[in-house]
């Protein structure tokens, strides 16, 4: 016996004895890859670690995608005779009117609802297709071929990915991201509305006596924190919490197993986790839709808020 081979059983001995450790699992599985053994080293740039990580990795996946199959799709409808859209360009014009028609022109107005479209239709694709890459479970078919046939080491790139969350928009960094554009976008609507200087103004209402206005500023200059705070929460919070209580029922599985043995789990899972896991993720599906839906429609109600400020 080798040393290595020595080593590998003292440490799945101590696993062992351990047993079964269902938080540890479910952060395993929600978490940001360690950056201690990023996916990718990078050197720091201003005391900030840019190495490549399992969400940032995920978040060029979903990019990549879109864009992929967005061009694709515009460039095959602009090739063809006909006008009438078919296949996926057919279900983006739908997606492309639903947004400007019910979400965007609602809020912004007529004479904005041009200019305003484009961005809110980029977070709303692509927080969807964030959110649902999440409910995929591609790295978890990734881990059963690595296991059966490539066997590739903890410190391989395949064997970093196989660790961390697949939902990028679970990671409070990325949900932050999103919500500084939606905070940068509100100033630049307002300004591009009333102008850099009125817009400021228009945080305090007309007619306000100007001891009342000294008490409002305040409240108004933190009111705009608030909202990319109250975005950045909602959606990571969200796509967290479905993900850890999916894992945190199917854990009843190992932990039954090793308290009553293997026919009691598995009567466990039959009976009582997978049936609610798979209606939690039907509920997931749900979100899924309705957390884009909600981002795009709060940041289009608050950059419309910036424009008719005087309403």
């Amino acid at each position: 016996m080798t040393q290595i081979e020595g080593q590998a059983q003292e440490h799945a001995a101590e696993a062992a004895a351990q047993g079964f450790n269902a938080g540890e699992t479910i952060i395993g599985h929600v978490a940001n890859s360690p950056l201690d053994h990023p996916l990718i080293h990078l050197p720091s740039l201003a005391g900030i670690d840019m190495s490549v990580t399992k969400h940032v990795l995920m978040l060029w996946i979903v990019a990549g995608l879109l864009f992929f199959l967005v061009t694709a799709a515009v460039r095959k409808y602009l090739k063809q005779d006909r006008l009438v859209p078919t296949g996926l360009m057919n279900a983006l014009e739908s997606l492309v009117e639903f947004i400007r028609d019910t979400v965007v022109q609602p809020s912004v107005g007529r004479a904005w609802v041009h200019t305003w479209t484009p961005l809110l239709l980029t977070l709303f694709l692509f927080i969807l297709v964030a959110n649902a890459m999440g409910m995929i479970p591609i790295f978890d078919a990734l881990a059963l071929l690595n296991h059966y046939t490539l066997h590739a080491g903890e410190d391989t790139f395949i064997g970093g990915v196989l660790h961390g969350g697949a939902t990028a928009t679970s990671n409070y960094n990325v949900t932050a991201g999103l919500a500084v554009v939606s905070f940068f976008a509100i100033i630049v609507a307002g300004s591009l509305a009333h102008g850099a200087v009125q817009h400021w103004k228009n945080l305090v209402p007309h007619g306000v006596s100007p001891l009342l206005a000294v008490a409002l500023i305040p409240i108004e200059v933190l009111g705009m924190f608030v909202r990319p705070f109250a975005l950045t929460m909602r959606l990571a919070a969200n796509m967290t919490g479905g993900h850890i209580a999916i894992l945190a029922i199917l854990s009843f599985v190992f932990i039954f197993t090793e308290m009553a043995g293997q026919a009691v789990g598995m009567g466990i899972g039959l009976v009582f986790s997978v049936p609610l896991a798979v209606a939690i993720s039907g509920l997931e599906i749900i979100v899924i839709l309705v957390q884009a839906y909600v981002f795009t429609l709060l940041t289009a109600v608050f950059i419309g808020m910036a424009i008719h400020a005087h309403h």
